[in-house]
Formats: structure tokens, C-alpha cells, sequence
């Protein structure tokens, strides 16, 4: 027990440190991100951009899609462009042209290797000038640059408008015509591209060859190449990362965690007969499963997309269901389905655990189904239809689609879904309260237990910080506090200790052990993963010293994934430690997959792209594609499903259970996502990094590449494994109607038995 104290101090000292320090770098992002100019104007006084027009540039083209249609900075969707870097390249040939022209009068191409050369310093010099003015808070440009970026404004203002001439450049990028209608946005929205590609370019204020986004993307006609910082701060974290993981085999080396301990001979959940709250999760379950299929089919349409753009095998699909539609609720329900799993596995354990049942706990529980399957189906359809209508900036950001990924839904949607999560975290700690009262081996496994879903339901606090005119910056650092701890940080550590908790339960691990090890695998897991937030910042506006703390924290990041397969495999032994632990055997498989892919899709892949110098040529590229596709699916999700049948063991009758559907499930979904995985994303993401250090970001995410013969062939070698992926899913849904319907009507009413007090 003192050791336990001990490590919960330590514990509690890292949590307030960490957060102390991306406080604090929240702070440095406010006080120093690329300054948003009241007006860009041209030296002669012609307005360019008057002031406002950035703001609203940007709810405009996050009403039109935002992050589900190309990307800005590098976060967002793959198949459009990534509009900064687009627009740098165009202005940057834009401007290049006017210089020759003016200067020789004849197209740059024309020019002997010595004027090229010459323009290509000025151009440099021209791209590279911070000329903004802190006091008036005016960009001034030159008549030639400001000549310039009125063609490319133009350009961008007829391809989101509905200029029938670039209708075949919108089905390239998956892009319907008319994504903007209101001509006040179709104005607004260029300001914004080019705030954030002049922010691209721009020395930061007192330095050279630096830019507010670290020189990202990589462009070589103006100068943007990695920094030292980038190349310095990647060596470093992994010789940390290394240093790091030889420690933790030295001290596992030497440290004895104590022997499991010998298995009952019966099953100790055998006998339990669900509470009428842990029945009234069952239906949770079929949402889950039901939220599964629909992403997977949203998956496989908009992967489709990158082929046909806006068909779906020649039918016009993108007409009803456009790209921006489709991969938002293929996003969106990733994380919906997955968290609904952990919310009702909460639920369901809390009366096993504490063997209590609260007074209307089972109301309380079906009273927020209804309420999450409300907000579930209102914020998807209300997103869609103002997709299709094209309602507003207010419409989306209130009530539509926000177009942030991961977290899209509108704020009136968020706002419930917050208010929903705290009523579960209440429901949780009602049922938890006894055990947690009760002193026990177990009591602080049960309290990490409800100390991450109040952090759950407390962070999810952060999708209500930015505002519709919030600095992107701000807002790239709060959904990231959402996206990164929310869902990579608590809900993992709560997974954890609930399958610590059912492990304690059969008799597998001893509970003492297991209470140890789980705080000292969160001190680990959150040393690393607080400020290893900040990998997603390299390039977002944000301060140089950020580069320095998150590839330093996100190497540590990996650190623990080094010892997963170690997990898995005791956790292999423990699944043949008694002929009856073999019931669980498919809960515990689906706990080793997780083992494998957090090796693989966290550890590997994620290791793969996050260092600065390689996240400089990748970021935005398939890369981050496979690692999003193997670790958000390959770990969390099967995750999710293990929990999800080890509740469905409890809650139904044993004679409906059939281990001959979940075999097929279990190595169809694996095989399948690996397939998908490196038979497709991984090729595709290392082509795109050829292209990206070659000649850039732009060509990289350009249709050149994008829809080159080689990518649409890798697209198309997703197939194979998309198919097997959606045979598993197939057989996830056939066993859950078996589970249903030969269940139904044979279920024991239990009343008021209670776990364990038979």
C-alpha cells in the first residue's frame, strides 16, 4: 500500500507538471501565432483584403468542409489539396511569370539559366519579407505581388463557386460545384488561403529563413526547407527513444512482477446475474455494432472517391452524399462507436464491481441511451443537410458541420454530448461508489477506473474553447487537446484498468499486482503522451521551442509500446490457464490484437512519421493515413469490440454465443486491416513522400501525383483487403443477431440480485 501511495503521488505530480507546460505553450501559441492583418493592401493603397475578411475566410471554408476537404497547415483529408501549400505555389509561379514578363518580356520558361536564376532570388526575397505592420496591422505587397495574388484569388473564388471551366480540376479533388454560395464568402475565402500560405512564407519578426510555420511545406521556389531545429531535435529523440526503452528493459529486467496467480476452477463470473442497469447496456451494444457498419460502408465510399471523385462506380453518388459528407461520418463515427463500447462497458462493470445497484441506475442508463443515439443521429443528418443546402457559416458552426475533423459535429451537439458525458461519468460513479468506499486490493484499480472517466467526461470540455472566429492556431491546439488526450490519453488509461479490473475478476491477475502496474503504466503512458500532444503543433503557427518539447515527449511516446507484446503474450498464457477461461477466449484475443497493433500502428507507424524531420515531408500524406487507419481501428477498435463481447458474455444466455462466428470476425478484421494497410496506405504514403522531398508539398498533394497511375493502382489494392475487412464486419453483425434473437425471451429476470450476493 505505501508503494501504491507512492506511485500516486508520483502520478499526480507528472499530471499537474505536464499540463502545467501545454498550458503554458497554449499561452506562447496565443501571444505569438501569425498575426491575422486588418487589411493586405499593395503599396499603390489598392485593398486586397479588407479586415474581417481572414475570419470569415475561414468559417467559410470550414462551412464548405474544412478538414474533410483538403487540409490546412497539413491536418485535414488527403484527396484536395493542402490549400496552403497549393496557393504558395501558385503565387509563387504567378508572380515568377509577372517578373518575366515585366522585366524580359517573354514567359519565364523562355529565360537563359542566368535571369532564371536572378527572378528566383527576387522571388525568394519577395516571398520571404514580413512586411506586416504591428502598429496599423497592415500586409503591404508589391504591385507585382499583389498582381499576383489577385489571379489566384480569382482562381480559388471560381473553383469553390461553380465556374463550369474547373469542373473537371472539383472531381480530381472530390469537390462539388458551388461549395460556396454566398459571394461575401466566395470573397472572404481567399483571404484566408492566403493568410495561411503567407504565414507559410513569412520570416517570423527579428529572424531569417524561418517562417511562422517553421518553413512548412516544403517549397523550394521560395525557400522553405527543414530548419536545423527539425533535423537537430529528430536525432535527438531517437537517441532518447532508445536510451529510453533500453532503461525499461533493464528495469523490467530486473524488477519480479510476481507470478499469476493459480486460476479458480470454476468460472467466478459463472454464476453473476445481470443487474437491470447492466441489461439495459445490451442495447448499446447493437448501436455499436450498427455504428461499425455504417462507417466501414462510409470508408469504402470515400475511398472510392479518390478514383471516381464524385461517383460511386458511375453513379453520381457525390450529388446526395458528397465526399466532405461521407468521410465526416467515416471519421465521426470512428470515434462515436468506439467510445459508446467504453461507456457502456463502464456501466456494465460498475454493479459487478461494487456488487450495488443504485436506486433508478437502470433508468438513468436508458434515459442516456436515448440521449447519445439523439445526438448521434441529430448531429449527423443536421451536418449532412447543410452540407447539401449549403445554410451558412452560423448554421455549421452551431448546428452543422464544424469541418474539423474528428471533432465535426456543431456546438449545440457538442454542448449535449458534453452534458451526456458528465451524467456518465455520474451514473459510473453512483455504481462505483461502494466498492471505492470499501478498503481493498482492488480500490485502486476501481478508482483509476473512475478517475479516467471523469477526465473523459471533464476534457471533452475542450471541443467548447474555440469560437467561430478563433485563431486556427488556437483552434488546431484545442481540438488536439480533444483528438490526442481525449480520446489517445483517458480513454485509453480507462480501457486499462477495466480490463486490469475483468482480469482481477476470473481470478488471473492478482489484484495487488494489478493495482501497481496499472499506475505505474499510466505514469509511463502520460509522462510521454501529455506533451507528446504537441507532435501534431510542429507547423501550425506555433513557436519554434514547440518543435524541441514534442519530438522529445513523442518519442517518449513509443517507450511503452516497446513492452506490449510482453502484455500480450502473458495475456495469450493466461487465455489457456484453466478449460474455462476458454469462453473468454475471443475478449482476450481482441485484447492481444490490441497488444499487436499498438506495436505496429502506434508504435511503428506512429514512430514512422513523428519526428519533425520526417513529419516536415509527410505530414498530410497517406503516411499518417496508415498510422490513423492501424491504430485507430487496430487498437482502440479492437479494443472496443473485446470489451464489447466480454459484456455481451454476462448478458446473454451461453447456448446463443458462437465461437464459430467470432473466428471468422476476429482474423477477417485483422488481416483485412492489415491488408488495407500495407498493401495499399503505406505504398501510397511512400510515394507521396518521394514526390513531397523531391519537388514539394504542393506536388506531392497535387492531381499529378494524387491521380497518377500509381496512386489510382494502390487505391484500387485497398480492395482486397477492404473486402475481407467487411467480411469480418459481416460476420460482427450475423453473430450479433444470433446473440439477439436466440437470446430473446430466455434471458433470467433477475430483479434485485446483485453480483455476487446469490
Amino acid at each position: 500500500m505505501h508503494a501504491s501511495r507512492k506511485l500516486w503521488t508520483w502520478l499526480a505530480v507528472i499530471c499537474v507538471l505536464s499540463f502545467a507546460v501545454l498550458g503554458w505553450v497554449g499561452t506562447e501559441i496565443y501571444l505569438k501565432a501569425p498575426p491575422i492583418p486588418q487589411q493586405v493592401t499593395s503599396r499603390q493603397g489598392e485593398v486586397l483584403f479588407s479586415e474581417g475578411q481572414v475570419q470569415r475566410g475561414q468559417q467559410a471554408w470550414l462551412s464548405a468542409g474544412g478538414q474533410q476537404l483538403g487540409s490546412v497547415w497539413g491536418h485535414g483529408s488527403y484527396l484536395a489539396p493542402d490549400w496552403s501549400a497549393d496557393w504558395l505555389h501558385r503565387e509563387a509561379l504567378a508572380l515568377r511569370e509577372i517578373y518575366a514578363t515585366k522585366q524580359f518580356g517573354k514567359p519565364f520558361a523562355q529565360l537563359d539559366f542566368e535571369q532564371q536564376a536572378a527572378l528566383g532570388e527576387r522571388l525568394k526575397r519577395e516571398m520571404r519579407a514580413n512586411t506586416w505592420d504591428a502598429r496599423t496591422g497592415i500586409i503591404t505587397l508589391s504591385p507585382e505581388r499583389a498582381q499576383a495574388v489577385r489571379e489566384v484569388a480569382a482562381h480559388y473564388s471560381a473553383l469553390f463557386g461553380a465556374d463550369p471551366a474547373l469542373d473537371v480540376l472539383r472531381e480530381q479533388y472530390a469537390m462539388s460545384s458551388g461549395s460556396l454560395t454566398d459571394p461575401d464568402d466566395l470573397r472572404a475565402l481567399p483571404a484566408f488561403i492566403f493568410w495561411s500560405s503567407w504565414s507559410a512564407a513569412a520570416d517570423r519578426p527579428g529572424e531569417t529563413a524561418i517562417s511562422y510555420t517553421s518553413n512548412w511545406p516544403h517549397e523550394p521556389l521560395v525557400g522553405n526547407a527543414p530548419t536545423a531545429g527539425a533535423g537537430i531535435w529528430s536525432i535527438a529523440s531517437i537517441i532518447l527513444m532508445i536510451g529510453a526503452i533500453a532503461a525499461m528493459i533493464f528495469y523490467h529486467g530486473r524488477a519480479h512482477e510476481g507470478d499469476d496467480p493459480a486460476p479458480p476452477k470454476t468460472d467466478p463470473l459463472f454464476d453473476m446475474k445481470p443487474t437491470a442497469s447492466m441489461r439495459a447496456t445490451r442495447k448499446y451494444f447493437w448501436v455499436v455494432i450498427a455504428l461499425v457498419l455504417a462507417q466501414v460502408g462510409m470508408g469504402i465510399i470515400t475511398a472510392h472517391y479518390a478514383v471516381e471523385g464524385q461517383s460511386f462506380f458511375g453513379f453520381p453518388l457525390g450529388q446526395i452524399l458528397p465526399f466532405t459528407v461521407s468521410r465526416t461520418i467515416h471519421t465521426q463515427f470512428a470515434v462515436l462507436w468506439i467510445a459508446t463500447a467504453w461507456l457502456a462497458t463502464g456501466l456494465y462493470i460498475a454493479p459487478a464491481i461494487s456488487g450495488h445497484e443504485p436506486t433508478y441506475q437502470a433508468l438513468g442508463v436508458n434515459v442516456l441511451f436515448y440521449a447519445l443515439l439523439f445526438i448521434v443521429a441529430g448531429s449527423t443528418v443536421t451536418g449532412w443537410l447543410g452540407t447539401l443546402q449549403h445554410m451558412g457559416n452560423d448554421y455549421s458552426f452551431w448546428i452543422g458541420n464544424q469541418g474539423l475533423e474528428f471533432t465535426s459535429m456543431g456546438r449545440v451537439w457538442q454542448i449535449l454530448l458534453f452534458v451526456g458525458l458528465l451524467f456518465w461519468v455520474l451514473l459510473l460513479g453512483r455504481g462505483l461508489m461502494p466498492a471505492l468506499r470499501k478498503p481493498s486490493e482492488s480500490r485502486g484499480l476501481i478508482a483509476m477506473v473512475f478517475l479516467a472517466a471523469l477526465c473523459i467526461g471533464g476534457f471533452y470540455a475542450t471541443s467548447l474553447t474555440w469560437g467561430p472566429r478563433t485563431h486556427y492556431a488556437m483552434v488546431e491546439y484545442w481540438r488536439w487537446w480533444l483528438v490526442h488526450l481525449w480520446v489517445e490519453g483517458f480513454f485509453e488509461v480507462f480501457a486499462t484498468a477495466v480490463i486490469a479490473l475483468l482480469f482481477t475478476r476470473l481470478g488471473l491477475i492478482a489484484a495487488s499486482t494489478a493495482n501497481s502496474a496499472i499506475i505505474l503504466e499510466t505514469i509511463v503512458f502520460l509522462f510521454g503522451g501529455i506533451l507528446g500532444t504537441l507532435h501534431h503543433l510542429y507547423f501550425t503557427g506555433t513557436p519554434t521551442f514547440v518543435i524541441a518539447i514534442g519530438a522529445m515527449f513523442s518519442a517518449l511516446e513509443v517507450v511503452p509500446l516497446a513492452m506490449i507484446g510482453v502484455e500480450a503474450w502473458r495475456n495469450y498464457q493466461r487465455s489457456k490457464a484453466a478449460p474455462w477461461v476458454q469462453a473468454y477466449k475471443w475478449p482476450i484475443l481482441c485484447f492481444i490484437a490490441v497488444g499487436f497493433w499498438n506495436v505496429v500502428g502506434a508504435g511503428l507507424l506512429g514512430f514512422a512519421i513523428n519526428t519533425p524531420i520526417a513529419l516536415y515531408y509527410m505530414q498530410g500524406m497517406n503516411l499518417t493515413a496508415a498510422h490513423g487507419h492501424a491504430a485507430l481501428f487496430g487498437v482502440y477498435g479492437m479494443l472496443g469490440i473485446g470489451l464489447m463481447l466480454f459484456c455481451l458474455r454476462g448478458l446473454t444466455e451461453r447456448a446463443a454465443w458462437s465461437d464459430k462466428l467470432l473466428a471468422p470476425m476476429f482474423w477477417s478484421l485483422n488481416i483485412g486491416l492489415a491488408m488495407m494497410v500495407f498493401m495499399s496506405l503505406v505504398p501510397s504514403g511512400i510515394y507521396q513522400a518521394w514526390a513531397s522531398v523531391t519537388q514539394g508539398t504542393w506536388f506531392a498533394r497535387s492531381p499529378e501525383v494524387v491521380h497518377s497511375t500509381v496512386m489510382e493502382t494502390l487505391v484500387w489494392l485497398r480492395v482486397p483487403g477492404d473486402v475481407v475487412f467487411s467480411v469480418g464486419c459481416a460476420f460482427l453483425a450475423l453473430f450479433a443477431i444470433k446473440l439477439a434473437t436466440g437470446a430473446r425471451g430466455r434471458n433470467v429476470v433477475v430483479g434485485s440480485v446483485v453480483p455476487g450476493k446469490r
